[in-house]
C-alpha cells in the first residue's frame, strides 16, 4: 500500500486551493516597482544611451512627473532583471536620484527579448546608422532561432550584401525599410569602430561606408588614419575601387592613400585646427554628447553677432 501511495502524484497545495484563473494571474504580466540597481541592461545593447540635452528634458520631466510609461524587463535566474526597453528612462531616473521605477515584468526567452527590444526603440525620431546596423542584425538572428528560416550567410556570394534577399525583404516590410537598405545597414557592422562613428557623425558617407565594410580591418584602419590626418574621405566611386582592389588582392597603403587624395568635384575644403589647441576651451558634455562640431559653429556665429553689434555702435 505504501508503494503505491510513493508512486502516486499528489498535488502541489497551490493547486489545491487556487482555480485556474488565479494560477493564470500569477503567470500574466505585472506592473511592479523595481529597485534600479537589480536591474541590468540588455547585452549588445545597440541603441546608444547618451546624457545630452534631450537626457536632461527627461530627467526633468521624470522628476516632475515621474515615469509615465513603465519600463518592459524580463526576470534572471540570479533574481535581478534584464532590461528590454526603457534604458533612457532607467538612466534618467539614475540621475534624478530615483531608486525604483515601473516595470512591466515579461517572461521571455532569448530571442523573444530580442525582438522586443529592437521593434520597442527601432521607431525613435533619431536613430544613428550605427544603432539601425546591429539593431537589425540582431533582429534577424533571432528570427532565424525562432524557426521563421532566415539564414544569416555572410560569405554568400549569390548575394553581395551578404543576406539571402527573402530575408531582408521581410525585415524590411516589418521595419519599413527597403530590402536593399536592411542589406546596406547590417554590412556597416563589418566596419571598425572609428569609421562606423564617422558614420554616425556625418563625415562619411552612407553609401561610401557600405563599400569600405569590405575592405579588411587593417585596410580600414588605413582608411581611418588618413580621415583623421588629411581630413578626406572617399567618395562612393572611390570607394568602390578600394573595394574591388581589395577583392582582387591589389589593395596596398600607398594605393588607398592616392586613390583617398584624388581631388572630388564637389570636394569641400576643411578647416584643421590641433586638437590640443581646441580641447581646452571645450566643455566636457558637449564632449561626451559628440556635438563638438555643433558647439564650434554656434560659438562663430555668436562671435559674429557681437561683431556685427560693435561695429554698429562704433558707426553711430
Amino acid at each position: 500500500m505504501k508503494e503505491q501511495e510513493q508512486k502516486m502524484k499528489l498535488p502541489k497545495l497551490d493547486d489545491l486551493f487556487s482555480n485556474q484563473a488565479q494560477r493564470d494571474y500569477e503567470k500574466a504580466e505585472k506592473v511592479e516597482e523595481i529597485d534600479i540597481s537589480k536591474i541590468t541592461d540588455f547585452p549588445n545593447h545597440p541603441f546608444k544611451v547618451q546624457d545630452d540635452d534631450k537626457m536632461d528634458e527627461m530627467v526633468k520631466s521624470i522628476k516632475q512627473y515621474g515615469v509615465i510609461l513603465p519600463v518592459i524587463v524580463r526576470p534572471k535566474d540570479d533574481g535581478t532583471y534584464e532590461m528590454i526597453s526603457g534604458h533612457r528612462r532607467k538612466r534618467a531616473c539614475e540621475i534624478a536620484g530615483i531608486k525604483e521605477i515601473r516595470c512591466i515584468v515579461k517572461d521571455l526567452s532569448d530571442d523573444e527579448a530580442v525582438i522586443l527590444m529592437v521593434d520597442s526603440n527601432i521607431q525613435r525620431e533619431e536613430i544613428l546608422p550605427s544603432e539601425k546596423a546591429f539593431a537589425y542584425k540582431m533582429k534577424l538572428e533571432a528570427m532565424k532561432h525562432q524557426g521563421k528560416k532566415i539564414e544569416l550567410e555572410e560569405n554568400t556570394t549569390s548575394d553581395p550584401m551578404g543576406w539571402k534577399s527573402e530575408s531582408a525583404n521581410r525585415l524590411g516590410e516589418e521595419v519599413g525599410e527597403s530590402m536593399t537598405n536592411i542589406r546596406r545597414y547590417i554590412r556597416l557592422t563589418h566596419l571598425i569602430p572609428e569609421l562606423l562613428e564617422q558614420v554616425d557623425l556625418k563625415r562619411i558617407a552612407f553609401r561610401p561606408a557600405v563599400e569600405l565594410s569590405y575592405l579588411s580591418k587593417d585596410n580600414q584602419y588605413v582608411v581611418q588614419n588618413i580621415f583623421e590626418f588629411d581630413e578626406v574621405t572617399p567618395s562612393l566611386s572611390q570607394a568602390i575601387r578600394l573595394k574591388k582592389l581589395e577583392q582582387e588582392g591589389h589593395l596596398t597603403e600607398e594605393k588607398i592613400e592616392e586613390i583617398m587624395q584624388q581631388e572630388k568635384p564637389n570636394q569641400k575644403e576643411f578647416i584643421k585646427i590641433h586638437h590640443e589647441r581646441i580641447d581646452k576651451y571645450i566643455p566636457t558634455k558637449i564632449k561626451e554628447s559628440g556635438k563638438v562640431e555643433d558647439f564650434i559653429i554656434q560659438c562663430v556665429e555668436e562671435h559674429n553677432k557681437r561683431e556685427k553689434l560693435r561695429q554698429e555702435r562704433n558707426a553711430r
